[in-house]
């Protein structure tokens, strides 16, 4: 239902003569403002837009298809969020597992979640009935990622990570998704 109503909205969007707040080569974001709805796309997420701070002497992590995604929609019946931000630090792993557990608890019951593969994933239901429900882990819970995940179905952080290969740099990645519909903010 989400993807429809992106789509719906981002197709009013492109007819209904919008305002182009800023769309720049530097920063290479966009904001267009119109009666359907308003939409930023960009490249300016970071982990305090996540609601979260920085690990201590953590660096953006940019290749060439890992860059950050700042995505927000939002109309007058329903919104959405989300923030992709990735880094790597010199410290090991559980180093930043301990410092991101203790700054999620905040927000909630913190779950560590383990999977074969980093989906620098959320889970989301689309179903009401598991909007406002824990965030919980998926598959069977192995494997070298380790999640760290706080919040509902509709309102989820995560801090996901995998140890480093030959010695590197660990590599993290920072989720937030929040998704609301009119009454609910």
């Amino acid at each position: 239902m989400i993807r429809f109503m992106s789509l719906a909205l981002c197709t009013a969007l492109m007819f209904s003569s919008p305002t182009l707040a800023q769309q720049s080569e530097k920063d290479k974001n966009l904001d267009v403002r119109s009666p359907a709805g308003n939409l930023h796309v960009g490249k300016d997420a970071d982990a305090q837009k996540a609601g979260l701070p920085l690990y201590p002497g953590a660096r953006p992590q940019h290749t060439d298809n890992d860059d950050p995604v700042n995505l927000a929609l939002s109309t007058d019946k329903f919104g959405m969020k989300l923030i992709v931000a990735k880094y790597e630090t010199d410290d090991s792993s559980q180093k930043v597992l301990d410092f991101y557990r203790e700054k999620m608890k905040k927000y909630g019951k913190v779950l560590e979640c383990h999977s074969t593969e980093d989906k620098s994933g959320f889970h989301h239901d689309d179903d009401d009935k598991t909007s406002n429900e824990p965030v919980k882990c998926e598959g069977d819970n192995s494997g070298p990622v380790r999640e760290l995940k706080v919040g509902t179905q509709d309102n989820q952080r995560i801090v996901a990570l995998e140890d480093p290969k030959d010695g590197k740099a660990t590599p993290f990645v920072i989720v937030y998704l929040r998704k609301y519909e009119k009454g609910d903010i």
